[in-house]
């Protein structure tokens, strides 16, 4: 009776952890407009709050475009960034481009250079390609499509 109490905590401990690594996208309806409108508004754990304050700090020169908010939204928008914030290495990248943190990395060590160059995927930032349901915050496995029906 002893083992299958240990197995039971241990079982249950590993898909605690499992789920405290999972992306949820808290509603925050400024982030969502302004960051949504030209791309997926993408969750704020992506990044490390101190990746948010150096992107948020300039907007100017956001990825070649000029994404410079008002003084209010943009701390309203860094506040809520910072507070859900990732966290630790796995989770910081010094271009600021989360497709080059070590975490996206091992997420997507699957996925062959075909189906990063297909057409319909055009670059690692383009979540929605494949995690069709990424806009409602589900980034499950179940709702991946790779374009084209390949494999991974």
């Amino acid at each position: 009776m002893k083992w299958l109490t240990a197995l039971t905590l241990i079982l249950g401990s590993a898909m605690a952890y499992a789920d405290s690594d999972r992306l949820s996208v808290p509603n925050h309806p400024k982030w969502k407009e302004e960051c949504g409108s030209c791309h997926l508004a993408y969750p704020p754990q992506l990044l490390t709050a101190e990746n948010w304050q150096q992107m948020m700090g300039g907007l100017d020169k956001h990825f070649g475009a000029n994404a410079i908010l008002g003084t209010k939204d943009n701390q309203e928008i860094l506040n809520f960034l910072e507070r859900y914030a990732g966290n630790g290495a796995k989770r910081s990248a010094s271009s600021l481009r989360i497709s080059d943190t070590p975490w996206f990395s091992r997420e997507h060590r699957k996925v062959s250079k075909n189906n990063w160059s297909d057409p319909v995927i055009k670059s690692r930032s383009n979540c929605t390609a494949c995690h069709v349901d990424a806009e409602r915050g589900d980034w499950s496995e179940d709702s991946i499509r790779i374009p084209g029906d390949r494999r991974i």
